[in-house]
């Protein structure tokens, strides 16, 4: 959620610490600020609003050692007093996750002299984190006593007055990375901020504590020193950069074709490196967003294919509802940053209760990535973009290929069947590079004026209507709903007005006479209808006013080229209306906070 960054070296840390906030921007935020040593002092600039606003704030100060911080807002409004970073007595942090148990902690601080100027959760910490060191006067204490207080997920960088030379960090449920540079350390919440300067790094896991000197790095856990590997971040700041595209969602979009070559080429070379899933008795796919509906197609792919029991649940209702998992039951968790909080929460109640887990996702060392029984990373490199489309359709291909392995291993797929499968698959790359050559603008013009939208489909439809909806709600703020078209007719239908915008997914020839017949009665009601449908069928031209046409595949890969129009859609509604789309409002990339 929140982006964080610290730098300690022998350059100006403050211009290093302001880019590195701006490689962080893609996860979003409302407020910045920054702190750093000036004359042995600790200084604070924060500001509401882009960092733009920030920089204008700042003089021509320098200092070898500071800190960053854009805030997402969980506790307080957004306000520059709520902003990051914040001082209590000897004592300033920034803060990406969420304390639980604030308020009781607040409470017992207040008994104690404390006066808090914010709404925010941070500044109890804050408080708290002076208050453990007046009594200790030992820093590392502090931070171990300091996780017996804490509730919730907290990723913290400190500055110590009396300690003018070092940053400590302390990460619990939220991801932090410490990376080596050849001036100087630093200390982010993600790879981007740091590329720049170095792709060398050290992933801190639960508990641990980094101490970070100009020219050194300690890491401790259980007040014992530890060693830690030194990692190498193996794509280019290419990766983290627009390279001519007007936005990183546009960037991405036309990245496809690359990625899912490149994973084409590697796993259907090797489908041993596929799960085996024919073992369990059931399957329960877990995840949150567009995560949730990658797992919607798998679980319509992996029983048909795979002639297997599959569910598919939001992560933020699996942990709470009563389930029936046992260690015949697969779980698979699925996340692009591998840090979801209710999807990390989700993957250890599956462990619970013995059940085999699977995580999908796109960061390696990621939590979900190191506590899963088996990972596939989908390899999507940087995806700076709030909004996904790269790391989603890896996601498909990734659960479609273990629906496809599933078949083979059942006998549901065989012989000529599976070799033609493989030619569709093979067929992606230059099939997405013939949809993006289509002009989307046209259909945009037609919908970007309307309060509300819909999309209609059946069965796996269904599916990618759900993205594709969620993908024009995010960045156009236009209200979109997704309906299985066959219930229409119970109440929804009456919403359907003269020219509202009905986009209608018929991919599926055996369920396609039936959504036809919703699609004309939408259009008898006065909807501007467009169709996105395979070529291979023939749909009376008195049903639609425009039509999308892709190649017809077998739905394996089909699933994946259909959501390609959907996102340039979105993507050019959103840019009509002059929207920033690559940071929508109120959304985050990595949701560490439930």
């Amino acid at each position: 959620m929140c982006g964080i960054i610290g730098y300690n070296g022998k350059d100006n840390a403050i211009p290093i610490v302001i880019n590195g906030l701006k490689s962080l921007e893609y996860r979003g935020y409302d407020s910045s600020g920054i702190a750093y040593f000036l004359n042995d002092k600790i200084k604070i600039i924060k500001e509401e609003g882009r960092i733009k606003k920030l920089e204008e704030s700042l003089t021509n100060d320098t200092s070898n050692l500071a800190i960053g911080h854009t805030r997402w807002a969980t506790h307080g409004k957004p306000s520059k007093i709520n902003s990051h970073p914040h001082r209590v007595g000897n004592v300033t942090i920034v803060h990406n996750g969420i304390i639980e148990n604030y308020a009781t902690l607040k409470e017992k601080l207040e008994k104690d002299g404390y006066v808090f100027k914010s709404e925010t959760d941070t500044e109890v910490a804050c408080a708290l984190i002076d208050n453990l060191y007046k009594k200790t006067k030992d820093k590392l204490k502090t931070l171990n006593k300091l996780q017996e207080y804490l509730k919730g997920s907290y990723a913290l960088l400190i500055l110590f007055e009396d300690s003018r030379d070092t940053i400590y960090a302390i990460r619990v449920g939220s991801p932090l990375i410490v990376a080596k540079g050849s001036n100087g350390n630093f200390v982010a919440s993600d790879i981007p901020a740091i590329l720049e300067y170095t792709n060398k790094y050290y992933l801190l896991l639960e508990g641990e504590i980094a101490v970070i000197k100009r020219d050194s790095i300690v890491f401790y856990q259980d007040s014992k020193e530890i060693k830690k590997e030194l990692l190498t971040f193996e794509h280019d700041i290419s990766s983290a950069k627009k390279e001519g595209y007007s936005h990183f969602m546009l960037k991405e979009i036309h990245e496809q074709p690359t990625v899912i070559k490149n994973f084409l080429e590697y796993y259907l070379n090797n489908l041993e490196l596929i799960p085996d899933l024919s073992k369990y008795k059931k399957i329960h796919i877990v995840a949150c967003g567009s995560a949730y509906h990658a797992g919607l197609i798998a679980s319509y792919l992996i029983s048909k294919y795979g002639d297997m029991e599959v569910s598919t649940y939001v992560a933020s209702e699996y942990r709470y509802k009563k389930n029936f998992i046992d260690n015949k039951t697969l779980v698979i968790l699925i996340s692009q940053s591998g840090e979801t909080a209710d999807t990390i929460a989700s993957l250890r109640l599956a462990k619970e209760y013995k059940a085999t887990t699977i995580g999908i996702v796109n960061v390696v060392g990621s939590t979900i990535s190191r506590e899963a029984d088996e990972v596939i990373y989908i390899n999507a490199g940087c995806e700076i973009a709030v909004a996904t489309t790269k790391a989603y359709t890896l996601q498909v291909l990734a659960l479609s290929l273990f629906a496809f392995k599933l078949g083979i291993k059942k006998g549901i797929i065989k012989g000529i069947e599976k070799e033609a499968i493989i030619k569709d698959y093979l067929k992606l790359p230059k099939e997405i590079e013939k949809i993006l050559k289509v002009d989307y603008k046209e259909y945009a013009k037609k919908i970007y004026k309307h309060k509300s939208v819909f999309f209609i489909g059946r069965l796996i439809d269904y599916c990618i209507c759900e993205e594709g909806s969620l993908k024009l709600k995010e960045i156009s703020y236009i209200h979109s709903e997704t309906y299985p078209a066959g219930e229409l007719k119970h109440g929804t239908i009456s919403l359907i007005e003269e020219n509202t915008p009905v986009i209608a997914v018929v991919t599926d020839k055996n369920i396609a006479d039936k959504t036809v017949s919703n699609i004309k009665e939408v259009k008898a009601r006065g909807a501007y209808t467009l169709v996105l449908k395979n070529k291979s069928l023939q749909l009376d031209k008195g049903i639609y006013d425009d039509v999308i046409e892709i190649t017809n595949l077998n739905d394996l890969a089909l699933a994946i080229l259909a959501i390609i129009p959907l996102q340039m859609i979105a993507f050019e509604v959103a840019n009509m209306l002059g929207y920033d789309i690559d940071k929508p409002r109120n959304l985050a990339k990595s949701v560490t906070v439930e």
